[in-house]
């Protein structure tokens, strides 16, 4: 029964993850919404209304703050994890599209198996690097779209894109003991924070002039979708790894750029080219292929 809830909590998680990358590509479409607003009022509602929900259920929140160590490694969280992963993939989404920038999401595994491998000084086993020579070879058809004259993908989306695979690696492995220590939900609460204060202070006036454009009741309906989804999303998809196998949750987080794919055909009227859809068939196949390998390595 309790694997069950898993696979629906982690199958709904990863669905509704999906669809943010879409709604947000609209709000950046149709209003002059920039990437910093929209993560500024995204990072710090959601995350102060996680701590003040951890608040009101008794937790100290402030605890962390008290000892250099944990405040240190909330910062670098905050900053470089949470800011880096949710900018790198919005920027992406601006740059392409939701359905890109969430498949390039799928780069992550490459990067942790580089930094495991380089860390124990040893070569990643054969099977882990047949995984990964796949997923390049995904990754390759879905730049090019089977054509060697040029990138079906601008610059900007390919730099984007890469980041985004880099920072969300770094946004699984670093906070594995802060969130032993604080509990997943208070460190990604302050963690949202940080990041939201961080695109605050870097850019106060952006962020004043655009306040404006929530006059717009489809603007602001569609960033309040976001952060609620968003969040719901997240929470489930942690949630589920109670339940179930890291590599039922890898699997079944490919979900996500399906999701963002129907979302886009249905909503935008977008349609990867038969060769860039076969890349990301790969892609996912490769990741998938990679997590397996790994948990049986373990075992």
């Amino acid at each position: 029964m309790n694997r069950l809830k898993g696979l629906i909590m982690i199958i709904t998680g990863a669905t509704l993850w999906g669809t943010t990358g879409p709604m947000m590509e609209w709000l950046l479409e149709t209003t002059e919404m920039s990437v910093s607003f929209m993560l500024t009022i995204r990072l710090m509602v959601a995350g102060a209304f996680i701590l003040i929900m951890l608040k009101m259920q008794g937790k100290r929140v402030t605890l962390p703050w008290r000892q250099k160590v944990w405040a240190r490694q909330l910062l670098i969280f905050g900053v470089v994890g949470m800011l880096g992963v949710q900018f790198t993939f919005v920027a992406a989404i601006e740059a392409s599209n939701a359905v890109i920038a969430t498949l390039f999401q799928f780069l992550a595994p490459i990067y942790i198996i580089i930094f495991v491998s380089w860390m124990h000084r040893k070569f990643p086993p054969l099977v882990q690097v047949l995984g990964i020579l796949v997923t390049l070879g995904g990754l390759f058809l879905l730049l090019t779209n089977g054509s060697l004259s040029g990138f079906a993908l601008s610059k900007m989306a390919v730099i984007w894109g890469v980041l985004l695979g880099f920072t969300f690696s770094f946004y699984t492995l670093f906070p594995a003991r802060l969130m032993q220590e604080w509990g997943v939900l208070l460190s990604v609460g302050w963690a949202m924070v940080i990041g939201g204060g961080t695109l605050l202070v870097f850019n106060p006036i952006t962020v004043v002039k655009q306040m404006k454009l929530l006059i717009n009741w489809e603007a602001s309906l569609m960033l309040v979708a976001v952060i609620i989804v968003g969040t719901v999303a997240f929470t489930l998809f942690l949630g589920s790894m109670k339940y179930i196998t890291p590599v039922e949750a890898s699997v079944l987080s490919s979900f996500e750029p399906l999701t963002a794919m129907v979302v886009s055909m249905i909503w935008f009227g977008q349609i990867l080219g038969m060769w860039q859809l076969s890349g990301g068939i790969i892609m996912l196949l490769g990741v998938t292929w990679i997590s397996v390998a790994g948990s049986k390595i373990k075992t």
